[in-house]
């Protein structure tokens, strides 16, 4: 004998259960004649008593279909390949799957195509705007993909990060989207042996193994410094984050300093603070920049942000920028062009930039063949906070 068992109500379940109670307390020969009418009649109120509507359960492919009138594998296509179905049906499909408050099984979905739809991503930071514009672009494109990003930040600490990228390839991230190249190696490795593809952002190097989608921050920085020294300044001095770890902040100053090598100018002369990364963090740098005994008539900023805060701990000393100090920065945030003067500043097309990574994502998660290797070019905005040295 086969025994269904399906969902019913409280008080069909109770029906059934005295029928059972009923059933147990009598003999065998009553049981063989007895007539089936009680457990017909408690069956037939359980089903009576079951609720069948989408509203008390969740609602399924079938129900949406049913709803919508058309057949399963119109809404199966309409949710998975959206761009394959005529717009009237597609519109159709999609009010149905509203009003009834259906959710696809993910888990089904999943295990069926090998493949969550979620890409991870790990930034050094979400306290200030530094890569909110790339990564707004990242998630855009993702999600005219049908993708899903999940974020996480590693506070700048590479123990974080690689703990980060093992939780996200173990909740089944498909790809994973960094920053940088500076990691311990083993993580790229166990990247491989996992089949997750990653693409790194915000560097670029030809050589590198790694796909990647940026920009060269060594070029980019030594062409500003370039203009610098072009109007005149040789006492320069840089507030940066820590370059240990950090390629982006290390290719800059590296920038620098090989702009000051070609002008011969001696290294010694370029005042070295690092800090990290904040309003305050730049005001509190600057002050200490200004306490060094032969006074810099420049200081170059690792970032917008930096900047900003050296600009404002500037005017607050009772500085005029660029009279008595030029600051530069690094990025070309909004920050900068609202700035009091406005920021002089390197722009990187940050938008350009998250967008192609997630195609190269996309496509590296679809095995298609693809430039592995996509540099963004950036630009130099020379605004009011530049202008040459007074003496």
């Amino acid at each position: 004998m086969k025994i269904l068992i399906r969902p019913v109500n409280v008080s069909a379940c109770t029906t059934l259960v005295q029928a059972l109670t009923f059933f147990t307390q009598l003999s065998i020969r009553q049981l063989q004649n007895l007539k089936c009418s009680v457990w017909e009649n408690a069956v037939k109120l359980a089903a009576m008593n079951r609720d069948d509507t989408p509203t008390e359960r969740n609602p399924t492919l079938a129900d949406v279909a049913r709803h919508a009138k058309v057949s399963t594998a119109t809404v199966s296509r309409c949710l998975n390949s959206p761009e394959r179905v005529v717009e009237k049906t597609r519109t159709k499909v999609l009010n149905a799957v509203r009003e009834l408050g259906y959710t696809p099984n993910f888990n089904a979905r999943a295990l069926a195509a090998k493949r969550t739809n979620t890409i991870g991503a790990i930034i050094p930071t979400m306290e200030n705007a530094i890569f909110a514009r790339g990564l707004q672009a990242f998630q855009e494109e993702l999600g005219r993909n049908g993708i899903t990003l999940l974020v996480a930040s590693s506070s700048y600490q590479a123990d974080t990060e690689e703990e980060q990228i093992r939780s996200l390839v173990s909740r089944g991230a498909d790809a994973l989207f960094l920053i940088g190249y500076n990691r311990d190696p083993k993580i790229y490795d166990f990247l491989r042996r996992q089949g997750i593809p990653a693409v790194v952002a915000w560097v670029f190097d030809q050589d590198a193994v790694v796909p990647t989608v940026g920009f060269d921050n060594f070029t980019a920085m030594k062409s500003l410094a370039e203009q610098v020294i072009a109007m005149g300044h040789r006492r320069i001095a840089t507030i940066t984050a820590a370059v240990h770890d950090n390629d982006r902040a290390s290719e800059r100053l590296r920038g620098i300093h090989a702009a000051m090598a070609e002008a011969d100018i001696p290294a010694e002369q370029l005042s070295i603070l690092e800090t990290t990364y904040g309003i305050d963090e730049g005001g509190a740098a600057l002050e200490k920049v200004l306490g060094l005994p032969d006074r810099p008539t420049v200081v170059m900023c690792g970032n917008d942000v930096l900047a900003v805060g050296a600009i404002a701990r500037a005017k607050e000393m009772g500085l005029r920028i660029p009279d008595d100090l030029s600051v530069t920065g690094f990025d070309d945030i909004e920050i900068a062009k609202i700035s009091s003067p406005t920021l002089t500043t390197v722009h990187v097309p940050h938008r350009r930039m998250g967008k192609e990574a997630a195609i190269l994502l996309i496509d590296m998660v679809n095995d298609k063949d693809t430039n592995m290797k996509i540099l963004i070019e950036t630009s130099l905005q020379i605004r009011d906070s530049l202008a040459p040295p007074r003496d």
